[in-house]
């Protein structure tokens, strides 16, 4: 698995940021996928600095909230 660069965080938080901006704005499914998918990203590259004790819900918390929102963008209905 490639590492997550800094602009990989980058471009996530730009990802989370214009999500929100979106949905507020009324597209709430495109806003929700990129809310998801930023969450993801930033998720998966804290997975990867586990070291020690750390419990396994603060690894995989994040990212199971992340999947569950993308599922939940999906489901929503086209249109108003």
């Amino acid at each position: 698995m490639r590492a997550i660069t800094p602009l990989h965080l980058r471009a996530a938080a730009a990802s989370i940021l214009i999500g929100v901006l979106i949905g507020a704005f009324g597209a709430v499914r495109t806003g929700s996928i990129l809310v998801a998918v930023g969450t993801g990203i930033i998720a998966l590259a804290q997975l990867g600095k586990v070291t020690g004790r750390r419990r396994i819900i603060e690894c995989y918390f994040p990212l199971a909230i992340a999947g569950v929102l993308f599922a939940l963008a999906l489901a929503l209905p086209k249109g108003l």
